[in-house]
């Protein structure tokens, strides 16, 4: 990778069972981002502590259920306390929060290594240990429960400094008011990290704050680079904002969505629509500060049957593929008698395109337009279904579609639909985002604040310098 440019990776994982379980599928995330040299690493929206997706919680215009509350509790429980206060309007503690000023509220430990003032349940620094022996700059998705709310928030940590900042939420959508507090505008402020000499400028908004012009507008006026857009929406529409975000912003964008497999998957919460319905998930536990390494081992795959087609993972495992056909020896047979039929996709106009060859699910794109202007490159791992065709055995309550896009709007890596394992990643040059000011400045001279005035309650909307 060339020193004057700068990884950018995501995946799509979902939350696991337990929150403990959750951290230690971040810190194996992280370790395989580490392993391709991503520098940043965006996850999705609600990791920790998860998505409530599908539920109401036994809720209704004027009745809650005792099964809603019960469903409510164990939500409540799967949240992380990072240690800070509910503050003004939502806004945590800020600055006294980021330097570990706040008093300590944990009971006073026997352990010389952790007679350091203590906050929270751990959560904070076992990310930042994730984050500290990985070196890479993770931003993850989580739900924080502060003063008996909770918060779909998102953290800034730091390899070198730790937690730099903390975002949260300023307008759940629709039913997440039920059960998510409004975040402080004041958290919207950016921050700031130096990579290999270059200064990175990057503040996230979440989901549905993307489609708030004023919220966009409100980090591009901080001098963004790097725009930060961990989401739970997967619809179609969502990739062409990141994209005019991108190109209003003369920024790369990041986003990140979570692939949620039907059927049982492991939740902390029920996922059903009846609000009648109660889970019988075990209660989640959460890290203590100071716990040892969090280990992990990859999947594999074994298969005692006849020998089946198989691909390749990123980590060298191979994974035998279902076979569509009862009849195997007339399967092969017609595999060997008639071409291999390539994948394809269809476009918006109905027309098909086949695509290249590769070995098993791995695919690499190489972007090659002109010098300094979108290039980068990017591998992702083909989901198991077709993203435009819908074909294949498998279905998602949600199929992900985490992207990575240029300040020109070209889409460096991704949609990574119905892919929960693989990471996808782009080089890119922070010079393109000078270079596309050559002719929109959104939040400079094109924005004509001689004649219009903006500004954000708590948010100090200064600039920040390259």
């Amino acid at each position: 990778m060339s020193p004057n440019r700068i990884r950018l990776g995501t995946a799509s994982p979902a939350t696991q069972a337990t929150t403990t379980e959750t951290i230690a599928h971040l810190e194996q995330i992280a370790r395989r981002a580490a392993c391709k040299k991503i520098d940043i690493l965006l996850l999705p929206e609600g990791f920790i502590g998860g998505y409530p997706r599908g539920t109401a919680f036994g809720s209704v215009l004027g009745s809650r259920s005792k099964e809603g509350r019960d469903e409510y509790l164990r939500y409540f429980q799967s949240a992380v306390d990072l240690g800070d206060t509910v503050g003004d309007g939502g806004a945590g503690a800020g600055a006294a929060w980021i330097k570990r000023e706040l008093p300590d509220t944990n009971p006073p430990s026997s352990t010389p290594e952790k007679s350091t003032p203590r906050r929270g349940d751990g959560t904070r620094e076992e990310l930042e240990r994730i984050a500290r022996e990985t070196g890479v700059f993770i931003v993850t998705g989580l739900i924080e429960k502060a003063g008996g709310s909770m918060y779909c928030a998102a953290v800034y940590v730091d390899p070198r400094l730790g937690i730099l900042g903390k975002r949260r939420k300023v307008m759940p959508t629709g039913i997440e008011r039920l059960v998510w507090a409004q975040g402080s505008p004041a958290t919207l402020r950016a921050v700031s990290t130096t990579i290999r000499g270059i200064r990175i400028n990057l503040a996230a908004a979440i989901c549905w704050e993307n489609y708030m012009p004023l919220v966009r507008q409100s980090l591009y006026a901080q001098n963004i680079n790097l725009y930060l857009a961990p989401t739970a929406d997967a619809r179609d529409t969502w990739l062409p904002l990141m994209q005019t975000t991108a190109i209003e912003g003369r920024c790369f964008v990041v986003t990140s969505n979570m692939c949620v497999r039907d059927g049982p998957t492991p939740s902390p919460i029920s996922t059903s629509t009846s609000t009648s319905t109660s889970s019988t998930t075990a209660p989640l536990t959460t890290p203590t500060e100071g716990s040892s390494a969090l280990h992990f081992s990859e999947p594999t795959t074994t298969d005692a049957m006849p020998r089946r087609n198989s691909c390749v993972t990123e980590e060298g495992f191979e994974i035998a593929l279902p076979s569509s056909s009862p009849n195997r020896a007339r399967q092969q047979h017609q595999q060997r008698s008639a071409p291999r039929r390539r994948e394809s996709v269809f476009d918006d106009d109905g027309n098909e395109i086949v695509l290249p060859c590769s070995k098993g699910d791995k695919v690499t794109q190489t972007h090659t337009t002109a010098p300094g202007i979108g290039a980068g490159t990017a591998t992702y791992t083909r989901g198991r279904k077709d993203a435009a065709s819908g074909s294949g055995p498998s279905s998602f309550k949600c199929r992900g579609g985490s992207s990575i896009v240029s300040p020109f709007g070209e889409v460096l890596a991704g949609p990574q639909w119905e892919d929960d394992e693989g990471l996808i990643y782009a080089d890119v040059d922070f010079e393109d985002c000078i270079r596309g000011r050559l002719d929109l400045d959104t939040a400079g001279s094109y924005s004509r604040n001689d004649s219009f005035k903006f500004s954000v309650e708590g948010l100090d909307l200064t600039p920040l310098p390259y």
